[in-house]
């Protein structure tokens, strides 16, 4: 018999403080934000056995919210928190053209192989993850699971799943409280594959 796993990958809303580089920067959502993410909710709503949230107040806030209302288990797991980006955090890219055009041109070209200044590498970021990755999908097998994130780990998550090259994250665009379906199908010999279900909204 087939086991069907369904994982909700979810970005957070917009933040104050405007598109920056936010990384580990604990910046909350703004009001527009609160209201991207219960519109997404309220439109996907799968009813989820569980909630496992990036301990970053963006996501976690929202998540305790959701988890309240509607009496669903909550897991905060550090390792999906967003990839920190060193001395390029709280400034936006128009910023940093203006003063470090050069890495920020080379980080956008290739992020595995340009790190930003004291950021944390590519290479480690991808490790974090796709470690969280598959516990999930071992540990919740059956499941109904919604995972709340950032925009970092969802694109290292469908590169990993789309087999896409992973210094070419950046081409895969996840809007400010976008959704993306993942279906894992497991069959005999505990073999599994995946669907994505393009959901944002």
């Amino acid at each position: 018999m087939k086991t069907t796993t369904i994982i909700d990958l979810m970005r957070h809303g917009e933040t104050q403080g405007g598109r920056v580089f936010l990384g580990s920067t604990d910046t909350p959502l703004n009001e527009h934000g609160w209201l991207q993410m219960w519109n997404t909710v309220e439109r996907n709503s799968l009813g989820w056995d569980h909630i496992i949230t990036s301990p970053l107040i963006r996501c976690a806030q929202f998540a305790q919210a959701l988890a309240q209302r509607y009496a669903i288990p909550l897991i905060e797991d550090a390792r999906v928190q967003e990839l920190h980006f060193g001395q390029w955090e709280g400034y936006s890219a128009a910023e940093l053209m203006q003063t470090d055009a050069a890495a920020l041109t080379r980080f956008w070209q290739n992020p595995m192989q340009f790190t930003p200044p004291n950021a944390e590498r590519l290479s480690d970021f991808n490790t974090r993850v796709l470690c969280a990755w598959h516990h999930i999908i071992d540990q919740y097998a059956g499941k109904k699971i919604l995972l709340i994130t950032h925009g970092g780990v969802i694109r290292t998550l469908l590169c990993h799943i789309l087999q896409h090259p992973i210094e070419r994250l950046l081409e895969l665009e996840i809007e400010h409280a976008a959704m993306r379906r993942i279906r894992v199908e497991y069959g005999q010999n505990h073999h599994h594959s995946m669907l994505i279900t393009d959901i944002s909204v």
